[in-house]
């Protein structure tokens, strides 16, 4: 097991615009009811903080019935929530790569389903 290496998205969420690409795509692929997804667009806001600033985000969730696209994934191809992201906020790759990444200046988020534990 040391030499299995973690799995995930690293996603910008300060720029997904909520356009719910990730999720149909997802849907459709993996053949899941209207009521289900692998990754479903989570909705924080609008609020008031303070003066003229606002909370208002969408940030893309993976559940319990991703699999980062385990079969598009061992053929070398991206998870089809990175791919069909239009707004080109999500990278999926090893952790440890990923949170390299991180600038400091955005709203990032890392997440490592289940299915991305053992590679």
């Amino acid at each position: 097991m040391a030499n299995q290496k973690a799995y995930g998205l690293l996603i910008n969420y300060e720029y997904c615009t909520g356009c719910h690409s990730c999720e149909v795509s997802c849907q459709m692929e993996n053949d899941l009811p209207v009521d289900r997804w692998g990754i479903k667009i989570q909705k924080i806001g609008p609020w008031h903080i303070d003066g003229d600033a606002y909370q208002y985000d969408f940030v893309p969730v993976p559940t319990d019935q991703c699999n980062l696209c385990a079969e598009r994934t061992a053929k070398g191809k991206k998870p089809l929530c990175v791919k069909h992201c239009q707004s080109a906020v999500m990278q999926y790759g090893p952790v440890d790569e990923l949170v390299q990444g991180f600038d400091g200046a955005s709203k990032f988020a890392v997440f490592v389903p289940k299915a991305g534990v053992a590679r």
